[in-house]
């Protein structure tokens, strides 16, 4: 008897431990996200030029390994605030870009916005109420991640290769939903206890979708 209440409580411990993990991500998540907002909407007011593809991979994978080294730490909120806050930074000007270019680059932006809103929250609605297991996709989603990266760096440096573009954006858009519902299972499933490195692997994870949906709505618009 003692030992049938012992098993039950370690569940409900676990139980306890897993919602406020997945409590927790979510409003780190949110506040990651309009604190990026805010950057990029300062990024875009002020006209900033976009620091590169150099500078802006030195920044991200160098904040990026930070908040992993101090994720257990309070220092671990102070680095995910730069990286998301960085990275808000590069958006604004590729925004600029799109308002500046395209005649309906606004609709474009909303729409992005909207899709990448409808995906995450879909996704993860999904994740959620099924609970399904979604640990399989590890390895698949390491691999393709690796290999559409790589194709990434192909495409800056061949602007004229449209179809490549048009694959690398499709290839994100896959992967990264991908990601989310893995990212929400683990959290459900106990495999993921930490909610700062959960936060960021959601957060980046929304970043790539909306602009990679970006990236293909300016191609296939008429202009």
């Amino acid at each position: 008897m003692n030992q049938s209440t012992t098993v039950i409580r370690r569940a409900e411990m676990g139980l306890l431990a897993t919602h406020k993990v997945l409590r927790n991500t979510y409003a780190l998540l949110a506040m990651t996200v309009l604190f990026s907002a805010f950057t990029a909407g300062l990024s875009m007011v002020l006209g900033l030029p976009h620091p590169g593809v150099l500078i802006t991979l030195a920044g991200y994978f160098g904040l990026l390994w930070l908040t992993s080294k101090f994720s257990h730490s309070a220092w671990g909120l102070v680095w995910v605030f730069a990286l998301t806050g960085f990275m808000g930074m590069t958006l604004g000007p590729i925004l600029n870009t799109y308002l500046t270019h395209f005649s309906n680059g606004g609709q474009l932006v909303m729409t992005a916005f909207g899709g990448t809103g409808v995906i995450f929250l879909g996704l993860s609605a999904y994740a959620l109420t099924t609970r399904k297991d979604f640990s399989f996709m590890a390895g698949m989603l390491a691999a393709g991640i690796l290999v559409a990266f790589l194709a990434g760096l192909v495409a800056i440096f061949l602007p004229a290769m449209s179809g490549l573009h048009i694959a690398v954006s499709a290839m994100f858009i896959l992967l990264m939903s991908g990601m989310i519902l893995f990212q929400t299972s683990e959290i459900i499933h106990g495999g993921e206890t930490n909610y700062i490195l959960a936060t960021v692997s959601l957060y980046v994870s929304i970043f790539n979708l909306f602009t990679s949906l970006l990236q293909l709505l300016g191609i296939f618009s008429d202009e």
